[in-house]
């Protein structure tokens, strides 16, 4: 990970922290930038969701990595003393690009660094890393919804249309109206269907997530629900990543996010799918500590680039609900 730093020209009298005895050497970017990642990860849903196996293979804004696509192998019957069948196979690429980019920038006064008994380390560095998080899931979470196979096979269920579809009308036509009355869909039927068309796209079981707003959850977890206990539980979970079951549920690992962009006329979309779906990358390309011309106290800013490309689009299904 390449790191830039602009030496300040302050002494570290000018930073002593007065109660924890520390000194702003803990902005030193080699250590703040790597802080800032590990919050990051902890943070981020879409770090837990998709393929991240190529983030090492960055170092700058542009870059870009060469993804094989698995080749397609043939089974044919074998009769004694005949030739066999072979499969021709091909190199095809995909191409996973480096080319979003975020940045944030504080100022850390250094009134703020004597006297406050806040822990400005941990402060600013779960801020920055929050507030990337949200950014960078925002992004790829629209990316990913826009990769779904909308035709052969068609995983999109619903539209985002303010009409309400009969229970068991999965079409495009209109919402899937959730709920536990006779004319509407219960959440757990969407997610059964979602899994099918996962099953039907021969999607391993294994690494399959889903992941909904706090709206869809409270419906999903009210009083209607045929929910057991030992199926979902939210207060086993909700530890790190969004997630909120402390088991699967469908064959689902279940995550909240509130990064999911708005619709027009449907309450809400719901997207599942297996890791291997999508390809991400990202880290924090340069952080920088600068001592602030027009005050007293020290800069840091730093720059967040990343890249997201769906390589398997009938391995993600979406859904579009609606809430009366």
């Amino acid at each position: 990970m390449a790191q830039f730093f602009e030496a300040s020209t302050d002494t570290n009298s000018n930073f002593a922290n007065s109660v924890s005895g520390q000194t702003n050497s803990f902005f030193l970017p080699s250590v703040y930038s790597k802080k800032v990642l590990n919050f990051f990860r902890k943070a981020s849903v879409v770090e837990a969701i998709t393929n991240t196996d190529y983030a090492g293979e960055i170092s700058a804004f542009g870059d870009s990595v060469k993804i094989i696509k698995e080749p397609v192998i043939s089974v044919s019957a074998y009769t004694r003393n005949t030739d066999t069948t072979e499969t021709k196979l091909t190199d095809a690429e995909l191409t996973l690009v480096v080319d979003a980019a975020n940045a944030f920038k504080f100022i850390v006064d250094d009134i703020e660094t004597n006297m406050s008994h806040v822990n400005f380390k941990e402060v600013a560095t779960s801020s920055a890393a929050y507030a990337l998080k949200d950014a960078y899931d925002a992004a790829v979470l629209v990316e990913m919804f826009a990769g779904v196979s909308a035709s052969s096979p068609n995983h999109i269920l619903g539209s985002d249309n303010a009409t309400d579809l009969a229970a068991g009308t999965f079409d495009g036509t209109g919402n899937l109206d959730i709920g536990f009355g006779s004319s509407e869909h219960d959440p757990l039927d969407i997610m059964s269907r979602m899994a099918r068309l996962l099953d039907e796209a021969n999607v391993p079981e294994e690494g399959r997530w889903f992941v909904a707003s706090p709206d869809f959850y409270e419906v999903l977890g009210s009083s209607g629900s045929k929910l057991l206990s030992v199926d979902y539980n939210a207060g086993q979970g909700s530890i790190r990543n969004g997630l909120v079951s402390s088991g699967k549920l469908r064959g689902f690992d279940m995550y909240k996010s509130n990064n999911i962009a708005a619709t027009s006329n449907a309450a809400g979309k719901v997207l599942a799918g297996h890791m291997s779906s999508t390809a991400t990358a990202q880290t924090i390309l340069s952080t920088e500590v600068l001592r602030d011309p027009t005050s007293f106290g020290d800069i840091v800013r730093g720059l967040h680039v990343y890249g997201a490309n769906v390589l398997r689009d009938d391995a993600l299904v979406s859904a579009f609900y609606g809430i009366d």
